[in-house]
């Protein structure tokens, strides 16, 4: 079968699927979303915890028992080809999606939910294993990922408990894939004050005690999926806050497991307003990862830290972003349970090496004639690591997607990624990264 050929085949199948196939775990950004330079996978700290809107956080708190129970489905088809820098191939064609439910509150307190996901091979030759859209082996896979119970101790805070998805800086869904991450895992979120252009706090505080990855089926303890040996069974402690006033935001958030790794980290946001149709944002972030107790990820103590800045430019339909990171402290940065969040970090490479630094530009733009469709295209100009058998590493993205915003396709969503990394050296090689991705969500659900 010709994988490209039969992707049309596949979308218009979709609608059609979408109804027994799995519940979206990441609705796309509607069709008339401002353009935004946050990478798939990343959480920003000002999106973490609960919704950004209090209202929405407020209409959900209210949604009654069984007469407001909501059902979420969505499906997906992935094609993935990487051909990559030992000239080996990974390449794999999925379809699938999720389908779930959550519940209103009994007695204005208690509300349970549950998604299930699923992702089946269409196109996947065992000797190109790899791309993560499928099992190792290029098997498929079906897991009920999501199964809890919600409970509200007051109208701006409530308790989480069982086995869900949660977006933080390194504890998150990493939806890049045909499915997300999820967690097993007891959190406690608020969200206080912000009601008439008031300032606004968000905080969330957690134990989270096993993770099932994106291309996974079974869920395994954080510190075996960090890398500990599988005999070590540790879960991670968070807390974290974020502020928004104004036109400022910022925040802090704490990682910690046992024995394995303590990861600390803050962003700040300010927006400069320009006029009506121009803005300037500035972002800087700041991480800092330390082994912890008895060392048992690697066995010895290690430290990373990494400082990064983003200057953001909109105006009308554009965006045009510049960035900086820096990465020190004697070891690589690691995201064993989530997305990266540098500003940096794009399709294929994080740029979070020790002592490597990196520069990026980004240009996007929503096209205002045709409503949903969208480009970016971005480069990153990464420096020599300080491991010797490390070198440089440049990365160019081009991203083209539209998404229907009204009539007989409204929900579906298509999109294609390409990367191009060129990795310098005593021999000079390359990795192209080709995707194609189409998502439907039927309206009204």
């Amino acid at each position: 079968m010709k994988p490209l050929a039969c992707m049309l085949a596949a979308a218009a199948l979709l609608p059609a699927l979408a109804w027994a196939q799995s519940a979206a775990p990441d609705d796309p950004a509607p069709a008339d979303a401002s353009p935004s330079s946050t990478e798939q996978g990343q959480t920003p700290l000002d999106e973490a915890f609960v919704p950004r809107d209090r209202a929405a956080w407020i209409r959900e708190m209210r949604r009654q028992a069984w007469k407001d129970t909501a059902f979420d489905v969505q499906a997906r088809t992935f094609y993935l080809d990487r051909d990559k820098y030992d000239d080996s191939q990974s390449t794999a064609w999925a379809l699938g999606g999720s389908a779930g439910f959550k519940t209103g509150y009994f007695r204005e307190r208690l509300a349970f939910g549950a998604t299930g996901y699923t992702s089946q091979r269409l196109y996947g030759p065992d000797d190109k294993d790899g791309t993560l859209l499928l099992k190792p082996g290029q098997e498929g896979y079906t897991v009920l990922g999501e199964a809890y119970g919600e409970f509200l101790i007051n109208d701006d805070t409530r308790l989480k408990l069982g086995r869900f998805g949660i977006d933080t800086p390194y504890v998150n869904r990493n939806d890049a894939r045909m499915t997300p991450n999820t967690f097993q895992a007891l959190t406690v979120q608020g969200v206080y004050g912000g009601d008439g252009g008031a300032p606004q706090w968000k905080f969330g505080a957690g134990y989270f005690d096993k993770i099932k990855e994106r291309n996974a089926d079974t869920f395994v303890s954080m510190a075996r999926d960090a890398g500990a040996p599988s005999w070590v069974d540790r879960g991670v402690y968070t807390l974290g806050a974020n502020y928004t006033r104004d036109r400022l935001s910022a925040g802090a958030i704490y990682y910690h497991s046992n024995d394995i790794i303590s990861i600390f980290y803050t962003e700040a946001k300010y927006a400069f307003p320009l006029g009506d149709t121009a803005k300037l944002n500035l972002a800087l972030q700041y991480s800092d990862q330390d082994s912890a107790g008895d060392n048992l990820l690697r066995g010895d103590e290690f430290s990373a830290r990494q400082w990064g800045g983003k200057l953001e430019l909109g105006y009308k339909g554009a965006l045009f972003t510049t960035g900086y990171t820096r990465a020190s402290g004697g070891t690589n940065m690691q995201n064993p349970w989530s997305g990266y969040p540098g500003y940096t970090s794009v399709q294929v490479e994080d740029f979070n090496r020790n002592g490597e630094g990196a520069w990026l530009l980004r240009a996007a733009y929503n096209v205002q004639s045709v409503k949903g469709l969208s480009f970016y295209a971005l480069y990153v100009d990464g420096s020599d690591p300080d491991a010797p058998t490390d070198y440089a590493k440049d990365e160019y993205n081009l991203n083209a997607q539209w998404t229907a915003a009204d009539g007989p396709l409204k929900g579906l969503m298509m999109r294609v990624r390409y990367a191009h990394v060129s990795q310098k050296g005593p021999q000079t090689s390359d990795l192209d990264d080709l995707r194609l991705l189409v998502y439907y969500d039927p309206p009204g659900l």
